[in-house]
């Protein structure tokens, strides 16, 4: 199933949400242009888990938390990443605003991130890719908006059909997944490749963080 928009009108331009778009396409950009010296970079700035717990640099240790959900490993995996951000992100952006925003969701990335190192420690594969942080939008989505729909590219037989699917029900059968391939995952290597519990994490994340703001919204209000 493939997400196309959803029906929810944006609060405000998402200023920051395109700006985060705009600077994984520039750095995906940059990885083109390096030709063969794609993989040094790929190496230097994605999260290796076994480096993370290892490395007496603390650049090279915790650096990658942040850079590695602004570089990517293809352009599918670009374009499906920014596809998600784009439909989600600029409701969540409109209900945190845009700084709070931006925390939000480098922190997302950030526990994401973590949650796969500590679900694979010694694993020497760099991790890539917005998808942990863009998990938590979805996380935070999943929690302000219950009522929304979606508009969704699904195959039946041979044939493509768009049809429209509460938002809940498309994230819980994506969150489902998720940890179905991290729960196999466990003790091997990562399944495909996919960084599972990136997304478990920020999903997990972005859940919590949107419900510790509506909690605190309705406490204002209630004054």
């Amino acid at each position: 199933m493939i997400p196309l928009r959803d029906n929810v009108p944006s609060r405000r331009f998402p200023w920051v949400t395109y700006g985060i778009i705009a600077a994984n396409v520039v750095v995906f950009a940059h990885e083109m242009r390096l030709g063969p010296g794609v993989a040094r970079f790929v190496d230097g700035y994605g999260l290796i888990p076994v480096r993370l717990h290892g490395a007496h640099d603390p650049v090279a240790r915790f650096l990658p938390l942040l850079t590695s959900m602004f570089v990517h490993g293809g352009l599918m995996h670009l374009f499906g990443n920014m596809l998600f951000l784009h439909i989600f992100g600029d409701n969540v952006e409109g209900r945190f605003g845009h700084l709070r925003f931006l925390v939000f969701y480098l922190g997302c990335g950030t526990v994401a991130a973590v949650a796969q190192t500590v679900m694979s420690p010694r694993s020497s594969m760099p991790m890539v890719g917005a998808s942990g942080a863009i998990a938590g939008v979805t996380g935070a989505y999943f929690v302000f908006y219950p009522r929304a729909r979606v508009l969704m590219l699904v195959p039946i037989l041979l044939f493509w059909k768009v049809l429209q699917v509460p938002a809940v029900l498309f994230l819980l059968v994506w969150f489902a997944v998720q940890l179905a391939y991290g729960m196999i995952s466990l003790g091997g290597p990562e399944a495909g490749g996919v960084a599972w519990w990136a997304h478990v994490g920020g999903f997990a994340s972005g859940v919590l963080a949107a419900l510790l703001l509506r909690g605190r919204s309705r406490h204002a209000w209630a004054h």
